[in-house]
Order: C-alpha cells, then structure tokens, then sequence
C-alpha cells in the first residue's frame, strides 16, 4: 500500500484534512507571512480551493466526508506547499486585501500590507469624511490592491496606479478589470513620479519596496517566490523613500496628504530624518512601519529631503 493510500484510507472528513495539513506544515516547519500566520489556516484555505468552496463556509461542512480524487488533489497541494515553499496565494492566485479579492501570481507581490486597515477606515481619522479624496495616487501599485481599494471605498475618486514593471501592471489590469474599475483606476507605467509630471493629487499612498539588505539576506524561502525588485531598495531599503519624500510636495494638492510604508525600515527613516515629526500610524490589526505627512510638513523639511536624496546620489 503506498504512503498516499496509506494516508486516504485513514483521513476522511474535511476536518481531518484539515488537520493532517497544519501538522505536516508545522513539522515541515515552514514561514506564514503572506496572509496567513499559521499552519492551520494555510492547510484550511489549500483544502477549501480543492474543494472549489468558500474560504468563509459554514463549519457544519467541517465533517463532510471527501472522495478519493479530492483527498489525493489536497494532498497533491499539500506536498507542493512543503516541497517548494511556495506561499499559499501563489497556489491559490488568490489574495485579500482591505477586505477585497485579488489575482495574485508570481510577478506581483502578495498583497499583505497594514495600509489596508487604513483604507477601510477611509484612512480616518486623518481625512475629512465630509471631504474624500478626490485624486488619488498609487505609487508602486505591484496587484493594483491598494489603487483598487482606494477606489472601492473612495467611489468618487480618479485613481491612479503607477509602477515601473510592466508585469506588475498587467497583474493590475486583471484586477482592475476584475473588479470593473476600468473607467475610475488608470494604470501608468512609471519611474516613481516619472510617468505622472504635472499632475496633482488630494492623496499620494505608496507601499514601495523598502526592505534593507541585512533583511533581504535573511528572508525565509517563501520571499524569493516574490519579485526581488519588489522587496529590497539599497542597503538601507530607503532609495525610493529618499525620492518620494522629495518629490511629493510637487504632486500634492494644498491640504494633501502621503502615506508611506517602510516596514523594518522605519530605524533607518527615523535615523535619518531624526527631527522630522512624522505621523507613525498605529494599527488595531497589527503591522507598522507606516508614516503620514502632510504637504505643508513636505515643504518645511524639503530641504532636508532634498539633500539626503543628493547624498545618497553622490554615494
């Protein structure tokens, strides 16, 4: 009797399934940090896309009982989680964010950032509820997902959703497509504020690649599925930040607003502008690592801003 065999004749309900997969991960001793942050869930959301159902199902299915091919597909899904150490969105191409589906596959990041949990608040209490963003921009839109968001729940806004790789923006199409945005969220092909001069926002939302390289060194298998021009930026993970802080304030309107990412990175960026006030965001859901600035704080500092961008040029 072969090992699967072995396996099917004692494993039957969609618990069990369940089970036997957050225990083969947790020996296999495997990372979750890509939506998930346990063996449980990643077994659960693999058995629920084999099954074609739901990830939100009702818990009575729990104890229905699978047929062989189902078991034997789970399993097959199962193996290929330990054997490559691919995160389960990869498997899937499928990824929430603030609440919204997204194709995901392994020319984009998987969406995963705390900025969601600010966008569902419609990033209170920092805008006027009674004052939406009118345009707004995405910088290093990757899937689109914070571009796409903004839009979901800004509904009267223009959203425009730039990054330098054409891969990572036709991933943003189908989700953009996906979620019949085509008319309100534009994807542009850009180098930071290259692609968009002359144009002026109410809100800038950025989630750029900030990861420094001792962090990139360090990274658990499942990150280097990911596009690697996604993840690191220098040795300090700030190249991109340095730009976006000195060009922002050109692309704002009067009262706007940028919100920034930059995860780990946040020693650097407070070592290295020690006596700008930024607004670090706290979050109910966990993550930080995110700052708010107005545009009038982008014009007092831009002389600071601009010369760590000149140095860091020279260097």
């Amino acid at each position: 009797m072969s090992k699967l065999t072995a396996v099917t004749s004692q494993l039957h309900t969609i618990a069990d399934y369940c089970r036997y997969g957050a225990t083969l991960f947790n020996q296999a001793e495997l990372f979750y940090g890509h939506g998930s942050d346990n063996a449980f869930n990643d077994a659960y959301i693999l058995v629920m896309y084999a099954l074609s159902l739901p990830n939100e199902t009702d818990d009575s299915i729990m104890s229905c009982r699978l047929i062989e091919t189902e078991k034997l597909d789970i399993l097959s899904l199962f193996t290929r989680r330990i054997e490559e150490q691919i995160p389960v969105a990869y498997i899937t191409n499928v990824a929430y964010f603030a609440q919204l589906p997204f194709y995901v596959d392994e020319r984009v990041l998987i969406p995963r950032s705390p900025i969601g949990e600010l966008i569902e608040t419609k990033f209170s209490p920092y805008i006027d509820q009674n004052n939406p963003p009118k345009r707004i921009l995405d910088l290093c839109t990757g899937s689109g997902c914070i571009a796409i968001a903004c839009a979901s729940y800004f509904d009267e806004s223009e959203v425009d959703a730039v990054d330098l790789s054409i891969d990572a923006l036709n991933v943003a199409q189908i989700n953009i497509e996906n979620h019949g945005l085509c008319e309100q969220v534009i994807p542009i092909q850009s180098d930071i504020f290259s692609g968009v001069e002359g144009q002026s926002y109410d809100l800038i939302v950025s989630n750029p690649p900030y990861v420094d390289q001792q962090d990139i060194d360090s990274l658990p298998q499942e990150y280097h599925h990911e596009p690697e021009m996604g993840l690191g930026c220098g040795e300090d993970g700030l190249d991109i930040v340095r730009v976006i802080l000195a060009e922002s304030a050109t692309h704002l309107n009067d009262d706007g607003l940028l919100f920034c990412e930059v995860g780990n990175s946040e020693v650097h960026v407070r070592a290295l502008y020690p006596n700008v006030p930024f607004t670090w965001i706290e979050f109910e859901r966990g993550g930080h690592g995110v700052f708010m600035l107005t545009k009038a704080q982008l014009i007092e500092f831009s002389s600071v801003f601009i010369a760590a961008l000149k140095h860091d040029a020279i260097s």
